[in-house]
């Protein structure tokens, strides 16, 4: 069918949007983690979790989805794809046909939205981009090309570092924080949360695996989001700059990656930056496949 821009329905209702678009976001879990898990983080932590502004949602369905029928979406009643804003964070968008993206974003612009920038599968992004370009006179920088894996058959590194795994607890809040923050300041740049709610929520659920050595010294940590729709995504994985190549980072991965598998996890996921080959090259021999490659670009004025 023809479909244009105001097959859009845009709300800051998170129970109204996922009442409307959840079973097209468990429909491909691997594909929508990033929806899944941020959706879920608000579900749990409330609006503000990501910023002092509301987030904004959006859904794109046929003429009849909201009325009952199946339409043409993925397994969604109708719903082909969401959009959402966390500010301050980038604007996000599951997989659209390029004619799509342009007319989404002339009417986004025209009806006064801003955004710092985009960040979805490594088309859509970059139509997106180069149509807020024209549409909204932002100029588009790509910042970082991402890939999403997931986990085949799990193969611990070897040799494995001296030490053991621990799940992170109360006690390690502060360390936790830390590195988390320091982990955004070198990765994420804008795009961090307040580093004490963010360690208080993981360790609320033990969303966080440490790397110790054998004296008990804490030299890596890795995290994983809840269980949401079958699938976990690994993530932070961070090694202070000083202990990094002794193999840390990949015996807590490995360990984080064992543990979602053993709590019933469909899919174990994890993003890499592909501009470092070394985790790119580390992750694959664990065990990580590739799935898709996403894009995240800025918008400069």
């Amino acid at each position: 069918m023809t479909r244009d821009a105001h097959g859009w329905v845009f709300t800051h209702d998170l129970d109204e949007f996922l009442t409307s678009a959840g079973d097209f976001l468990r429909s491909r879990p691997a594909a929508h983690t990033v929806a899944l898990s941020v959706t879920d983080a608000l579900r749990r932590r409330g609006p503000d979790v990501y910023g002092e502004d509301a987030p904004f949602f959006g859904r794109f369905a046929d003429a009849d989805a909201d009325g009952g029928s199946e339409g043409e979406g993925d397994g969604g009643g109708g719903v082909s794809a969401v959009l959402f804003h966390t500010p301050p964070y980038q604007l996000n968008v599951t997989d659209l046909p390029a004619e799509d993206v342009d007319a989404l974003a002339a009417r986004l612009a025209d009806e006064g939205y801003s955004f710092p920038g985009v960040g979805g599968p490594v088309d859509t992004a970059a139509e997106f981009a180069a149509a807020w370009e024209r549409h909204a006179g932002a100029r588009a920088q790509l910042r970082r090309s991402e890939r999403l894996y997931r986990l085949g058959t799990l193969t611990p590194p070897t040799p494995v570092p001296p030490g053991r795994a621990r799940v992170a607890d109360e006690s390690d809040h502060a360390l936790v924080a830390r590195w988390y923050s320091e982990f955004a300041e070198i990765f994420e740049r804008n795009e961090r949360q307040d580093p004490d709610r963010w360690a208080e929520s993981r360790l609320a659920y033990g969303g966080v695996t440490l790397w110790e050595t054998p004296d008990g010294t804490p030299v890596a940590m890795a995290g994983a989001t809840p269980l949401i729709a079958g699938q976990i995504r690994v993530a932070p994985v961070y090694t202070p700059a000083p202990l990094r190549g002794r193999g840390y980072a990949g015996a807590a991965t490995a360990e984080v990656s064992r543990a979602a598998l053993a709590t019933g996890a469909d899919e174990v996921l994890l993003f890499t930056d592909l501009a470092n080959p070394t985790s790119n090259g580390l992750y694959q021999r664990i065990g990580y496949r590739p799935v898709a490659d996403f894009a995240v670009y800025d918008f400069v004025k």
